[in-house]
């Protein structure tokens, strides 16, 4: 029972990058989902409305992001002095705008006004509040700082549909294997390497994972979420994976053990 694989997300809703190690600091992974779209009202703009964000790949090096921009050319997320109060999820959050050539660029990509947030060390957004009463910040994410999912139940998922998903499909931070399909739901606490994480709740899934990340097209048949939807379904929508916090900062490395605590 161990780590599979590991995934940071610099910006909210474009293509992740698999890492061989995950740094934790206080908004959870390092350089994951610091950085946000927004329309011109500052609202979140994610693959919900434009799937084609997912063929903008992403890249970090020495704590700086990259984007690369399909037909406009690679750019260096870069924030700037201004400052622009942004809207995630109902929360409302400050922040700070970023240089304007990659927001030209990637408007012109969606055929949309579209701009670069960068949430800084002086911003806070609090953890989901129905679920973690302690105070916890969280960067863009949904909602928490970590999502696990279990490769078992991946692998139940493909057995049921025509076409097999890649895990890719539902953007988590940490992949554990070696554990039966759906067990994770029993989880309360585990310990992954020396990293204590704790399990908020079940994660809700939404119409992004009928996005194909490789072409960035939702699938035609609402698919895997059609499938999950006739037997996944519980009081928090159709679920798959966990939501996570972890209890310090540390280090998740690919091949850490994980045990369960509670």
């Amino acid at each position: 029972m161990n780590v599979q694989s590991l995934w940071v997300y610099p910006v909210k809703s474009l293509a992740g990058i698999r890492v061989e190690a995950l740094d934790l600091d206080d908004f959870g992974p390092a350089h994951d989902r610091r950085w946000m779209l927004v329309d011109d009202n500052g609202r979140f703009v994610t693959q919900r409305a434009h799937p084609e964000l997912a063929k903008i790949k992403t890249s970090l090096a020495a704590g700086e992001v990259g984007v690369e921009i399909p037909g406009y050319g690679s750019f260096a997320l870069e924030p700037t002095e201004r400052r622009l109060e942004a809207e995630v999820w109902g929360d409302r959050v400050n922040t700070v705008l970023g240089a304007e050539e990659a927001s030209a660029a990637v408007s012109a990509f969606c055929q949309r006004s579209l701009r670069f947030v960068f949430m800084p060390e002086d911003s806070f957004r609090q953890i989901d509040p129905d679920y973690v009463t302690s105070r916890r910040r969280v960067g863009f994410a949904d909602g928490y700082p970590l999502l696990i999912a279990n490769q078992g139940s991946l692998e139940e998922l493909n057995g049921r549909l025509r076409d097999p998903v890649e895990m890719r499909r539902f953007r988590p931070n940490v992949v554990v294997s070696g554990f039966t399909a759906w067990q994770e739901e029993h989880w309360r606490e585990l310990s992954v390497g020396t990293v204590r994480l704790s399990l908020a709740k079940p994660c809700s899934r939404c119409v992004m994972t009928t996005v194909d990340p490789e072409v960035g097209v939702k699938d035609s048949d609402g698919q895997p979420l059609k499938t999950l939807s006739g037997y996944r379904r519980q009081k928090e929508g159709v679920i798959f994976g966990m939501n996570a916090i972890h209890q310090s900062r540390g280090c998740l490395s690919v091949g850490d053990p994980v045990s369960v605590i509670a």
